[in-house]
């Protein structure tokens, strides 16, 4: 399956953008979606996903109660809803999929997006 994201953008602290990832290639039911991020210097790092039917969804600290991961099988898309933006939010942020269920560790994701860019402002 290939990934497209978009939707990044400069924000200023406190507001709010929608990431998108589109896939094609094969059907997108059957995978697990995950968001991660990339800010300079830093390690890539996970930040939500969603499981195969849409109905379960696990964040990391730093983004829960800000962040909402949502997935469109329908449209072969998947989304993320971020609120209240902070500068530390700042980072590139990718999408990836995975056939089985929920995992936080990047590695065990075998298909990425080429990511987006969001910049938050203070």
């Amino acid at each position: 399956v290939q990934l497209q994201a978009s939707g990044g953008g400069l924000v200023q602290a406190g507001g709010s953008l929608r990431l998108s990832c589109a896939a094609s290639g094969r059907t997108f039911s059957p995978y697990t979606i995950g968001w991660f991020r990339q800010a300079p210097g830093k390690e890539r790092e996970f930040v939500a996903a969603i499981g195969r039917t849409g109905k379960n969804t696990y964040y990391s600290d730093s983004v829960k109660g800000r962040f909402t991961i949502s997935k469109d099988n329908a449209k072969n898309t998947a989304y993320l809803q971020m609120n209240s933006l902070k500068p530390e939010d700042t980072a590139v942020y990718y999408c990836a999929a995975r056939l089985g269920g929920y995992n936080r560790y990047l590695e065990l994701y075998q298909y990425w997006g080429q990511g987006t860019q969001v910049t938050v402002s203070s």
